[in-house]
């Protein structure tokens, strides 16, 4: 009897010393080492009742994640279901749903679709991998172009989306219009090796009306280095409600048009260039 009493006032001192340490924020790896408790159990029972600290609760994040698998479990959907839908680990999902009932057994098509889509995201991730890998190599084999290849690069450029004089329209103007905006930069990077001085180009917007046209505006000008006001007037284009437009949202700021003034001699060479590159590609290909 002396006995069990004094291992009952035993206990009783050393869950004391536990609730106390629990209370000061200790876990429970701290309060065993602590109190040098190597028995699990015992030191469950010494701090039974007491709530851990919250910096030993799982991030928030990770029992929203929980709770929005059991949500998904509750609807019926399958280990891989959830796993798409939350992108977290079936591992995980089996810990936060398992004491929940399982969902009727799916239908084997509807599981082979499943495991089809799973395989073609992997494949699509793959793809895309493969794509970026490729492009930055591409981009690393250009380095720095030298003032020759940048010429003729802008000539080809400006040959492709530039304005051209036409025999049934006499017009030796040099016109550029486009809505990439690495287009416009390499155009212009052309235009300063050449040495066409700022002061001779002019630059407006093309968009359509239905566009946000001030926020085009305010983008263009950041691009070309001007303010707003430098701009000339806006040529909006007219809505038809009968076409299906595809250049829409705010991605969408229309086209940035640059003119050279007194530019007839520039397109003359311009012309005269490109027929310079296409007479050496004639030769080349015999």
């Amino acid at each position: 009897m002396t006995s069990a009493t004094s291992k009952y006032a035993d206990f009783e001192s050393l869950r004391e010393q536990a609730i106390a340490l629990r209370r000061e924020g200790l876990s429970l790896r701290q309060i065993r080492d602590r109190l040098k408790i190597g028995n699990n159990d015992l030191l469950n029972r010494l701090v039974k009742g007491e709530p851990p600290p919250d910096w030993t609760k799982r991030p928030r994040a990770k029992d929203d994640l929980r709770d929005r698998a059991r949500e998904l479990r509750l609807q019926g959907m399958t280990y891989d279901q959830i796993q798409l839908e939350l992108g977290c680990s079936k591992s995980s999902i089996s810990l936060w749903v398992r004491d929940l009932p399982k969902p009727e057994r799916r239908d084997p098509t509807e599981q082979a679709k499943i495991a089809a889509r799973k395989r073609w995201d992997h494949e699509l991730q793959m793809r895309d991998a493969a794509r970026r890998r490729t492009k930055e190599a591409a981009t690393d084999e250009i380095g720095a172009m030298t003032d020759r290849e940048l010429f003729l690069v802008g000539v080809g450029l400006y040959w492709a989306e530039g304005s051209k004089d036409k025999p049934y329209d006499r017009r030796e103007v040099t016109i550029f219009v486009n809505s990439d905006v690495d287009v416009i930069r390499v155009y212009l990077a052309w235009l300063d090796l050449l040495g066409v001085a700022r002061e001779r180009l002019r630059f407006r917007v093309m968009i359509h009306e239905s566009a946000d046209v001030s926020a085009a505006e305010r983008y263009w000008a950041d691009v070309a280095a001007i303010d707003t006001g430098a701009l000339g007037k806006t040529t909006l284009k007219k809505h038809n409600p009968k076409t299906v437009r595809k250049n829409v949202g705010e991605s969408y700021r229309g086209c940035l048009v640059i003119s050279v003034l007194q530019g007839a001699d520039l397109y003359r060479r311009i012309e005269g260039w490109w027929k310079g590159i296409v007479a050496d590609a004639g030769v080349r290909l015999g």
